[in-house]
C-alpha cells in the first residue's frame, strides 16, 4: 500500500476533545459514564486507553468517533467541529477518515475477504478495478495474500481480525479506532494484531487509539492512558517494544 500522505502529519494532534460527558439513563437513575474527560491523540502515535470494565473506554471511543453523542463537550477533527454537524455530515466523517476494529470482527459471512474491503471501497467512489488493486494490497499487508478468496467461516480468528484490520486500513483513514480487538484471541494471534495496529501508526501515519483491558498490549504503546470511573487517572507517554521499521513489509504469522 503506498505511504500515506499522513505522514507529513506525525507528531501533530489528529484528534482533540473537551470537556466530553456523556450518562445513559438506568430505570429512574442516570449512570455518569464520561466525567468531562479531555482528550486528544496524534497522527503516528498509538495511544492505548485502559481500564477495567465499565470504565467509560467503549464510551469515550465512540463520542471520538461520530458513533455517539456527548452529553457535553467538543470533539475537533480535520479542523471540524465533529458533533456541531448534520448526521449526514457525521457519517460521511467516519466514511472519510476513520477505520474501525472491534473484537466481534464485524464480517459479512457471504463475502470473500477481498470482498469484505472492496465494498467499502466502493463507498469511497473508487471504480471496482481500483478497489480490488488496493484491498488485494491491504491484505497482503496483513499477511492474507494466500487468503483473498476464503470466507470467513474457513478463516481463523486472528486471521479474520487481520481482515478488518486490512478494510480499515485500505481506507488510508486518518484515525483508526480499536475496541478490545485481542479479547477473541490467544496471545500469539493477539501479538500480531497490536503490531498491525502499530505498524498503521507508525507506516501509514494514523492516530490509533486502541481501547483495551488487556495489559500485554501496554508495552506497544506510544502512550497509554487510564481511565476509571468516567475520569483519566493518568496518560504517560513511554517508549514502545520492537518499534516496527517503516522500510519493511509485514511478514506475516
Amino acid at each position: 500500500m503506498s505511504p500515506n500522505p499522513l505522514n507529513s502529519h506525525v507528531g501533530t494532534k489528529a484528534i482533540e476533545a473537551k470537556g466530553l460527558s456523556k450518562s445513559f439513563k438506568t430505570g429512574r437513575s442516570h449512570i455518569q459514564v464520561l466525567k468531562s474527560v479531555d482528550f486528544d491523540a496524534l497522527h503516528g502515535d498509538l495511544t492505548m486507553v485502559m481500564g477495567p470494565s465499565g470504565s467509560g473506554k467503549s464510551t469515550l471511543i465512540a463520542a471520538l468517533s461520530g458513533l455517539l453523542r456527548p452529553d457535553e463537550g467538543q470533539v475537533m477533527a480535520m479542523g471540524q467541529d465533529l458533533w456541531s454537524q448534520t448526521d449526514s455530515r457525521i457519517d460521511r466523517f467516519r466514511l472519510d477518515h476513520c477505520g474501525f476494529i472491534f473484537q466481534g470482527f464485524n464480517l459479512f459471512a457471504a463475502l470473500t475477504a477481498i470482498k469484505q474491503v472492496t465494498t467499502v471501497l466502493k463507498y469511497k467512489g473508487f471504480s471496482p478495478a481500483e478497489a480490488q488493486a488496493i484491498a488485494a494490497q491491504a491484505l497482503t499487508e496483513v499477511g492474507l495474500a494466500e487468503r483473498l478468496n476464503q470466507h470467513p467461516s474457513e478463516l481463523s480468528g486472528g486471521e479474520k481480525q487481520r481482515v478488518a484490520i486490512a478494510r480499515a486500513l485500505a481506507k488510508q483513514p486518518q484515525l483508526l479506532f480499536a475496541d478490545e480487538p485481542t479479547s477473541a484471541l490467544d496471545g500469539e494471534n493477539g501479538q500480531v494484531v497490536i503490531r498491525l495496529l502499530q505498524r498503521a501508526a507508525k507506516v501509514h501515519g494514523a492516530a490509533v487509539i486502541c481501547v483495551t483491558h488487556d495489559p500485554r498490549l501496554e508495552a506497544y504503546a506510544d502512550r497509554v492512558i487510564h481511565i476509571e470511573d468516567g475520569r483519566i487517572l493518568d496518560d504517560v507517554r513511554r517508549t514502545p517494544a520492537s518499534p516496527i521499521d517503516a522500510s519493511t513489509a509485514f511478514a506475516g504469522a
